[in-house]
């Protein structure tokens, strides 16, 4: 009985495990592989402490035997040497190892993010029930690094030669930032609710490009997530949202 009952925790804690790393698609949670861990991102990106700085400034002992009249010639120089000593420790050493750490840490940071792109995500596009009309992109970060997914997505379906605005008020207060396994969201609407559209067609091939850190201009590669075998229909409302952290934001429009 003991062997059985500790294979089942064994299970359910594989399976609370696996929870974690999942991202929705708005149909519910979706498995989307092992996830890398995060935390190794976020601790290089904090600055190195200077350990040489402290042990400096605590080697001036010759100040205290330095001013005895009575003694020798050589006891007055070993006080001046140990003058010297605490000087070089809190100058030299406590100098060099809070520059050295600094420059480490800043090193060690602008390699810590990327542009999120096609090349270091999974992205995608699953029609949802609610809103009417809308369809959820979802972006898993799949590389080693935290990511930064700038502004908003910028979609075409087929061989469109227009690009869909963004609505403004779904601008968030910072940039979506995904550590290596996390997800980010965007909603699309797809044609009007009220038939007020125009051209209205059925997609079969959806392209998603990256912008970079100033809008409009080149983030990366594009990705192509899959479409529904019967294709997606849109029109001339079509519009997306800001890249988002949460689900419930990107529908929400």
């Amino acid at each position: 009985m003991r062997i059985r009952r500790t294979s089942h925790l064994l299970a359910l804690t594989a399976l609370t495990a696996l929870a974690l790393t999942a991202c929705e698609d708005g149909t519910g949670v979706q498995d989307e592989g092992a996830s890398h861990a995060a935390s190794s991102t976020a601790t290089a990106a904090q600055p190195t402490p200077a350990t040489d700085k402290g042990t400096g400034t605590g080697t001036g002992t010759g100040t205290g035997t330095a001013p005895t009249k009575d003694t020798t010639g050589s006891t007055g120089s070993s006080g001046s040497t140990g003058k010297t000593g605490g000087n070089t420790g809190a100058n030299t050493g406590g100098n060099t190892g809070g520059g050295t750490g600094d420059k480490a840490a800043d090193d060690t940071a602008s390699d810590t993010r990327v542009l999120c792109n096609g090349s270091n995500t999974k992205v995608t596009a699953q029609p949802v029930a609610r809103p009417l009309n809308h369809m959820l992109l979802t972006v898993t970060n799949t590389g080693s690094k935290t990511c930064d997914l700038t502004y908003y997505p910028v979609v075409r379906f087929d061989e469109m030669q227009w690009v869909p605005q963004a609505a403004k008020e779904t601008q968030p207060q910072a940039v979506t930032t995904l550590a290596p396994g996390e997800c980010g969201y965007a909603g699309v609407l797809l044609s009007a609710a009220d038939g007020s559209g125009d051209g209205g067609q059925t997609a079969e091939k959806l392209t998603i490009a990256f912008q970079g850190y100033t809008p409009n201009s080149d983030g990366g590669a594009s990705a192509t997530p899959t479409l529904p075998a019967k294709g997606v229909y849109y029109d001339s409302s079509l519009a997306v949202t800001y890249w988002q952290q949460d689900m419930n934001d990107a529908l929400s429009w």
